[in-house]
């Protein structure tokens, strides 16, 4: 779950939902950042799904008793975590597997910095790239350079749904989520040579402002998410508060730099 508080609510976006927005967000760039649109399909499957393994995390929703917070995806207890994980990425793995292995690549970048004795991480990233070298074996594989550039692509979808996530709509720079402040950090290894990775800003409560510009034209998306009141969650608790609670969507324009 994403989670942003406000004075009386906490906004709260399933990571499905916020995986729905990075593939909306993937389909309108411009086609030369998919680098071989023989693997376009694959590629958007990849970043439309890449969170499926939270569906069922999402749909029962935990509260933190230690921040007095609902759990999100940073802090959720880490054994159901990855089991979830694995569990998500099997089922990409049934629809397209080369779109496992680029969600396979991505969880396993989550956690490049385990130690040994983190057991339960390290038995995930020896499935993972098991799993990874089995995929590679089966299906006709584009260049390494080629995978890191689709790689590329899914994180930076994904941050860029973060951003509209994670921030309120109308903020200025200096309200932005700290992820935020310099840009889309994984945008770095995607842009051409010479110019400043992507930097975003809300220019309204609905505009978001995008440059260097990467897609191939303006454009609308929405977001799903549930405004759940914090007197309900005193009421009744976290779970029968969502649950009562009715999904609303955010809309948002994509717009280019101002010329």
């Amino acid at each position: 779950m994403i989670v942003r508080e406000t004075d009386d609510d906490f906004l709260m976006v399933t990571q499905h939902d916020h995986a729905r927005l990075s593939g909306d967000v993937a389909k309108h760039f411009a086609d030369h950042y998919f680098v071989d649109d023989t693997y376009f399909s694959d590629v958007l499957t990849a970043i439309y799904e890449h969170d499926r393994g939270w569906i069922r995390l999402d749909d029962v929703p935990l509260w933190n008793d230690r921040s007095s917070f609902p759990f999100t995806f940073m802090d959720y207890p880490l054994v159901p975590k990855l089991a979830h994980y694995k569990l998500g990425i099997d089922e990409v793995q049934e629809m397209n597997e080369y779109a496992a292995l680029l969600c396979s690549i991505h969880y396993c970048s989550f956690m490049t910095s385990a130690t040994a004795d983190q057991t339960d991480i390290v038995r995930f990233l020896e499935l993972e790239r098991e799993r990874q070298k089995q995929i590679k074996h089966r299906i006709a594989m584009p260049t390494d350079e080629v995978v890191r550039r689709h790689f590329g692509l899914l994180q930076l979808c994904d941050d860029i749904s973060l951003y509209v996530c994670l921030n309120k709509p109308g903020a200025t720079k200096s309200e932005e989520h700290p992820w935020y402040a310099g840009g889309f950090g994984k945008s770095e290894t995607l842009v051409p040579a010479g110019l400043a990775k992507l930097v975003a800003s809300w220019v309204s409560q609905k505009e978001i402002r995008m440059g260097p510009w990467p897609f191939k034209g303006s454009f609308m998306a929405k977001l799903q998410q549930k405004r759940v009141s914090k007197s309900l969650i005193r009421q009744v608790g976290l779970q029968e508060a969502y649950s009562e609670t009715n999904w609303t969507e955010q809309e948002i324009e994509f717009i280019g730099e101002q010329v």
